[in-house]
C-alpha cells in the first residue's frame, strides 16, 4: 500500500503523452465504470443498503433495523442519486444536490445556514455532495475510487456552472479534497443529521476546482453529451438512460 507521499507523487508523474502516470491508471479503470442516476426501485434500495454498510462499518452510525439509510434529502427535487458500477457491481454511491434560491434545502445548508442561507439569497448557487459511500470490499481493491466517485461532483458543478461546491466532511478526509478538489476551509466541527461524528465545512471555488481539477486529472474531464445525461432526470416524456459512460478517455485520446 502507497503512503500519501508516495501517492501523491505518482499522481504528478507524467508520461510521454504528457498524461500522469496515475491519471492513466484511472483511466484504464474507469474503462469498467459505469454511472446510474437511480430514481426508484431496487436500485435505489441498493444504494441505501450500501450507505448502512459503509458507514456502520466505520463508526459513523449505529445499526437500526432496516439495515438502509434513507433520509428526505432523497426525495427532493434538486436531489440527485447515482451508483458507481464496476464490471456490473455496485462499489461506491454519492448523492448531490444542486442547491438554490429556489431549491435552497440541502443536508449543509440545514447544518450551516447561518454561513450558506445569506449567499444563497445574494444569489450565489452550490452542489453540495453527500452520503458519499464505497463497498467495503471492492474499495480495497479499487483505491482510485473515491476520485471516480468524486468526479461526479466536479462533472456536476462545471454543468450547473455553480459559485462553488461544497463538502461536509470529517477533518481526516481534508487533505484529499484541498489536494484534489481545490477546497477551503469555511466552518469547523459541527453535529451532522444521522452522524455520531462531527463535520467540517470546505468548499471549492468554481470555476477553479474544475479548471484545476481537469488540468491535472485528465479522467475529470467530460463531454456535454456525458453530463446532459448524468444530470437530467426522467420526466415529461424523457427516461433517464440505465448506465452513463464516462467520456474522459476520448478527451485524453483527443489531447
Amino acid at each position: 500500500m502507497k503512503t500519501n507521499t508516495e501517492r501523491h507523487e505518482t499522481e504528478g508523474v507524467a508520461d510521454d503523452s504528457g498524461a500522469t502516470v496515475f491519471a492513466r491508471h484511472v483511466l484504464e479503470i474507469m474503462e469498467n465504470i459505469e454511472y446510474r442516476l437511480c430514481e426508484s426501485g431496487e436500485d435505489l434500495e441498493n444504494i441505501f443498503r450500501l450507505r448502512y454498510n459503509s458507514y456502520l462499518a466505520v463508526g459513523m452510525i449505529g445499526p437500526n433495523d432496516t439495515r438502509m439509510i434513507v433520509d428526505t434529502y432523497d426525495d427532493m427535487q434538486n436531489a440527485f442519486n447515482y451508483g458507481v458500477f464496476y464490471d456490473g457491481n455496485l462499489v461506491s454511491t454519492i448523492r448531490l444536490q444542486h442547491v438554490t434560491a429556489e431549491f435552497p434545502r440541502s443536508p449543509s445548508v440545514t447544518v450551516f445556514g447561518d454561513v450558506l442561507e445569506p449567499r444563497l439569497a445574494a444569489g450565489e448557487t452550490f452542489i453540495d455532495p453527500g452520503r458519499l459511500a464505497a463497498d467495503l470490499e471492492w474499495s480495497s481493491t479499487l483505491r482510485v475510487l473515491p476520485y471516480i466517485t468524486s468526479r461526479l461532483a466536479m462533472l456536476a458543478s462545471q454543468y450547473f456552472n455553480v459559485s462553488a461546491c461544497l463538502q461536509a466532511i470529517k477533518a481526516e478526509h481534508a487533505a484529499f479534497y484541498r489536494r484534489v478538489h481545490a477546497a477551503e476551509p469555511l466552518v469547523q466541527a459541527r453535529d451532522y443529521p444521522g452522524l455520531t461524528c462531527p463535520v467540517d465545512l470546505w468548499q471549492s471555488p468554481c470555476p477553479l476546482m474544475w479548471e484545476q481539477g481537469m488540468k491535472r486529472f485528465a479522467f475529470f474531464r467530460s463531454t456535454p453529451m456525458e453530463e446532459r445525461l448524468l444530470f437530467t432526470k426522467s420526466g415529461a416524456g424523457y427516461r433517464a438512460p440505465l448506465t452513463v459512460l464516462p467520456t474522459a478517455k476520448y478527451l485524453s485520446c483527443a489531447a
